[in-house]
């Protein structure tokens, strides 16, 4: 007994054993799609080709034969959901496709209510990887992918805005939203959307496009299925939009469309003149290579009617990820189907399907979980899905329609960004997404163009640009309206018309005066009116400031401005020590000297011919000193005998004059310069104080005092002209007035230009620009940015302003409290140096008269002792020297009576 029951339980097991591991004869997968369409005739022949493979490669299913059954959707999501059902009814352990995005989304609820794993290799709605589909698997790229893409590329060349004409229909629309998002992330926008019927009929896009013509971006981006007929842009070829000044972008529907084109039909390229577009990157591998070739192979032998595409190539690794995966999922399991209680249903005939007999696949979420473990290279590269249960990227080519054929521009891929080297090349490399990286070869644009079109015009038929300008009331000279003539002139006005002329397109537009002509209008308030859209933009002397940017794009400012103090000023000079002002430093010590050089030249000369030059050394010294002193004040109490001494004495007396009358001029001017009467110092000293504060009605100093410095609004009193500054700084704060003013540096320049009791106390502060104010996003902010940038570099802004306020000289020449400049050395050096070289000239005689005398005299002396027979005694070189200073120190009529004697002797008359 007990061995019957042993032998009756091995029996048992192995029976278990053997039913477990039994595989099935054949295992059937679904495919739903529309065969009669550019991707469904490719995806047709490529899972063919696919199915075929797997059933003569061993390793795969080995006794398992593979079934592929395929069901016609004809795009239409109710023939799609029949498929679907007839197909679930063969008990399908997975569903290939389909490649219309809704269809898919009806699909995908069937197959999720069967847990019959739907695998699409076309299908790139971005909502389809939802958590609500759990069995969607997606086999290619994601359009949030590709829109990723598309919003680099618009960001790449600088466009703004474009206009987007999609599908209208979950495809479609669910792709605009994600380049919608991703251009938001780039500070970047959708300024129109043009839905199209799924229909394409002509007549629609023909009066799509044309109202398109109204609006001013020229950037298109086409988001459809794809279309043989390229019934989109022949309609924009006949409609003259394929030219000049126009960007056509393209989804990856473009590439799919000429990939699958015989050569025959790619003649309708004229029509893509000047496209770009992005295709599928596909990597270069054996795979790849062998896969092709056969499928050129097929064509020729008249076993296919199509080209293949980047979506054949992902069909036919679908077949494999599938194949492989059950082939792994029927090692640990078996395939069973069970009715469900919430899935019964009643017999329903007509349409072929039996509701009622549809199953669950019990072993559907494994096989999932094996799918989405997929890793393996196939014909497209690398097979490998990330969380979102979609294929990781492999990136997109940049192609570009050019002289009849079709160029690779670059590449794209979300890691390394633009490039001209495939991404998988990149991976190998350092490369970064750094602008100086990101690179596309050269592009042809519609029109032959190879420069960059700017991608938006002044639109046919638009309405003039409304800009608002400043009804200014005072500082008429910036800009105002002119009451008889209801012209608007003005500095700021003269900028703008100039940079004009640097746009390269006409600009229609009308100035709205803004305010009442009596006050000064409130900055902030009109540029609120260009945010709010009653403006198109302000033209004016608007201060950039942080509150404003935050509402609307200023253009590169065109003058530089900042705040600044008005005080009054008085003329008396206060210092002890002013007199020492007329001379710099440099000044005064080179003037001393030369006193001091000149009475030691003077006393040089005169000393051997002149009394007053003689006796002590300490009555010497005194003389030498105030010799030259007194030439300031009066005659000389000395008077000078050697004619030397009179010619230095005519070059010093003229280098005094000039010195002296330039000293006089210097300190009657400082003595009567402007000095500030105001104890205020600067910023802080004002903040401190409790004086009232005046400000320029409309001027952004209100809301910078009050809001920044925290002073007192209390204290801050609005002033609406150059009269009403001047009467309120001349009354002063304790007779209704005010302390001081704050307002920009260019008004109190102009102020003071006029006023000259008023002057600027301490630095400037809160420092900014003037700019042109325009609409958030506007492209002709940039283009206005870049002419004012041209007026700087050529002068021409500085002209205008030299224009406008430089008549009686420029603002910066003309500050009120500024000093008279102080006399400096360089300006009298060559009168200095006139006076050296006279003195040193009258030096050089002096000597050499001396030294002959000198010769003369120690001849005379040698022949004296000849005579008598003395023997000179010899010398030393300093007794010498010590004897020529004797020599020179006596007298001259002693030395002439020393030569007397002797020349007697030798000369009886």
């Amino acid at each position: 007994m007990k061995k019957f029951m042993v032998l009756h339980l091995v029996t048992w097991i192995w029976i278990c054993g053997v039913a477990h591991c039994t595989t099935p004869a054949s295992v059937n997968i679904g495919a739903v799609f529309a065969f009669d369409s550019v991707i469904g005739r490719v995806a047709k022949e490529a899972m063919e080709m696919a199915v075929s493979d797997v059933k003569e490669d061993p390793t795969v299913l080995n006794g398992t034969e593979l079934n592929l059954i395929m069901k016609d959707a004809m795009c239409n999501a109710f023939l799609g959901s029949i498929g679907a059902f007839q197909v679930l009814e063969k008990g399908v352990a997975a569903i290939i496709g389909p490649q219309s995005s809704a269809v898919a989304h009806t699909i995908s609820q069937i197959a999720d209510a069967l847990q019959v794993p739907l695998v699409s290799y076309a299908a790139t709605d971005p909502t389809l990887s939802s958590l609500q589909f759990p069995f969607f698997i997606r086999s290619t790229q994601s359009d949030l992918a590709q829109m990723t893409a598309m919003a680099d590329l618009i960001d790449f060349n600088g466009w703004k805005e474009v206009i987007v004409v999609f599908l209208d229909d979950d495809y479609g629309r669910n792709g605009v939203s994600a380049l919608s998002d991703e251009l938001e992330k780039r500070r970047l926008k959708i300024s129109y959307k043009l839905p199209l019927s799924i229909k394409f009929d002509p007549d629609e896009i023909t009066t799509l496009l044309n109202q398109s013509k109204l609006f001013g971006p020229r950037v298109y981006v086409i988001h459809a299925n794809p279309d043989p007929s390229l019934r989109i842009f022949s309609i924009a070829h006949k409609l003259q939009m394929m030219a000049k000044d126009y960007v056509w972008l393209v989804t990856d529907w473009l590439s799919a469309t000429l990939d699958s084109l015989s050569p025959v039909n790619r003649t309708s390229f004229s029509v893509l003149q000047g496209v770009v577009g992005l295709r599928q990157h596909i990597l270069d591998s054996r795979k790849k290579r062998d896969f092709v070739s056969r499928w050129m192979k097929r064509q020729k032998d008249g076993l296919t009617n199509t080209s293949l595409n980047s979506y054949g190539f992902s069909a036919y690794d679908t077949v494999w990820a599938i194949a492989l995966s059950i082939d792994k999922f029927l090692k640990v399991n078996n395939f069973t189907f069970m009715l469900h209680d919430n899935y019964k249903l009643s017999h329903t005939e007509g349409i072929g399907v039996q509701l009622d007999k549809l199953k669950v696949f019990t072993g559907g979420s494994d096989l999932v979980k094996i799918l989405l473990q997929s890793n393996f290279t196939g014909v497209s590269g690398q097979v490998l899905f990330n969380s979102d249960r979609n294929i990781v990227s492999g990136g997109y080519d940049i192609i570009n329609i050019n002289q009849l054929g079709i160029s690779r521009v670059g590449f794209w891929s979300n890691n390394s960004g633009f490039s001209v080297v495939p991404p998988e090349t990149l991976k190998k490399r350092a490369h970064s997404r750094f602008s100086k990286d990101q690179k596309l070869d050269n592009i042809t644009w519609p029109g032959g163009k190879t420069d960059r079109p700017r991608g938006w015009v002044i639109a046919d038929n638009t309405k003039p640009l409304r800009i608002g300008v400043p009804k200014r009331a005072s500082f008429v000279e910036f800009v105002t309206e002119v009451p008889t003539s209801h012209e608007i002139r003005g500095y700021c006005i003269d900028v703008f018309k100039k940079a004009l002329e640097f746009i390269p397109y006409e600009v229609p537009y009308v100035f709205k005066p803004f305010g009442n002509g009596k006050a000064n209008p409130n900055y902030d308030e009109l540029v609120k009116m260009v945010a709010d859209n009653v403006y198109d933009a302000v033209v004016g002397d608007i201060a950039i400031v942080t509150n404003r940017t935050r509402i609307v794009d200023f253009s590169q400012p065109f003058a530089s401005s900042s705040l600044v103090i008005v005080a009054p000023i008085n003329k008396s000079g206060s210092s002890a020590w002013v007199f020492l002002k007329p001379f710099t430093a440099d000044m005064w010590c080179a003037t001393a000297a030369s006193f001091l050089v000149i009475g030691t030249v003077i006393w040089i000369l005169e000393h051997r011919v002149n009394n007053d030059f003689r006796g002590p050394p300490k009555k010497q010294i005194v003389t030498m000193l105030m010799f030259s002193l007194s030439t300031l004040f009066k005659k000389n109490q000395e008077d000078t005998v050697s004619s030397l001494s009179k010619m230095v004495m005519i070059v010093w007396l003229f280098l005094l004059m000039v010195i002296t009358a330039s000293y006089t001029a210097s300190l009657t001017s400082i003595l009567t310069v402007e000095q500030l009467s105001s104890p205020i110092t600067g910023i802080e000293s004002l903040i401190a104080s409790s004086w009232p504060i005046g400000y320029q009605v409309g001027s952004f100093a209100y809301s910078y005092l009050a809001d920044n410095l925290y002073i007192s609004k209390s204290r801050l009193v609005s002033l609406g002209s150059p009269e009403e500054y001047a009467l309120a700084l001349q009354k002063g704060p304790s007779d209704g007035g005010v302390g001081a003013i704050v307002d920009e540096l260019p008004y109190v320049e102009l102020f003071l230009s006029k006023e000259t009791d008023f002057g600027i106390i301490g630095q400037p502060f809160a420092r900014n620009s003037w700019g042109f104010a325009f609409q958030r996003e506007s492209p002709f902010a940039f283009d206005m940015s870049t002419a004012i940038l041209r007026l700087s570099e050529n002068g021409d802004l500085h002209r205008i302003q030299e224009r406008w306020f430089c008549k009686m000289g420029c603002p910066e020449e003309r500050t009120s409290n500024s000093k008279p400049d102080q006399l400096h050395l360089i300006s009298f050096w060559g009168l200095y140096l006139s006076c050296g070289v006279v003195s040193l000239a009258a030096l050089v005689l002096f000597l050499l008269r001396m030294i002959r005398q000198y010769a003369r005299f120690k001849k005379k002396k040698k022949d004296i002792a000849s005579s008598s027979s003395e023997q000179p005694s010899g010398s030393h070189c300093s007794q010498v020297v010590v004897n020529f200073f004797n020599f020179i120190d006596e007298k001259e009529e002693a030395i002439k009576k020393m030569f007397a004697p002797s020349d007697n002797h030798h000369n009886p008359n």
